[in-house]
């Protein structure tokens, strides 16, 4: 149990906040940027991702799993507080090697936990192949799916969240 919480400390004290440009280019990032924007066309959803590096080493101390930290950056975000409860972020924790989908309770009724799940595991076999970018726009072709299904845009849509990628 020590071990891996020394393992885990050592993980995020030692990735530097310029990993991320290892996993996402300057121009990865526009072109996420650019797909959220392009999928926020067509839908009255909103999309967010997230990639932060690591952790304090409080927050490690008090064991805070990539899922928790997730909910809190969802909050901080404003991501539930869409018109129509219909916000989706996709949170990557780089030094944990973890990732989380949250979803609004809005669009939330309409995938449910196995729909996530299931996109879960086809982000995470790009992650595996080193292919973050692809995972990640795969993730957002695959929201905006849902989203045009149940939020198609109508009128007047707007954007009521950022689109540009986070960096934490």
């Amino acid at each position: 149990m020590l071990l891996k919480l020394f393992k885990r400390l050592y993980q995020h004290l030692f990735i530097l906040p310029s990993a991320v440009n290892r996993y996402f280019s300057t121009a990865a990032m526009q072109r996420i940027e650019a797909a959220i924007s392009q999928s926020e066309a067509t839908h009255f959803g909103e999309i967010r991702f997230v990639v932060e590096c690591n952790l304090s080493v409080m927050e490690i101390l008090q064991k805070k799993s990539a899922k928790k930290r997730a909910v809190e950056v969802f909050s901080q975000l404003q991501v539930w507080d869409t018109e129509q409860n219909n916000g989706v972020l996709i949170y990557l924790l780089l030094a944990d090697h973890d990732f989380e989908i949250l979803a609004d309770r809005g669009i939330h009724h309409h995938v449910g936990n196995q729909g996530w799940e299931h996109l879960s595991h086809e982000m995470e076999v790009l992650f595996r192949k080193g292919q973050f970018e692809a995972g990640v726009l795969h993730g957002i072709a695959e929201i905006s799916a849902h989203l045009i299904q149940h939020y198609p845009a109508a009128g007047e849509n707007n954007n009521e969240l950022l689109n540009a990628p986070v960096i934490i």
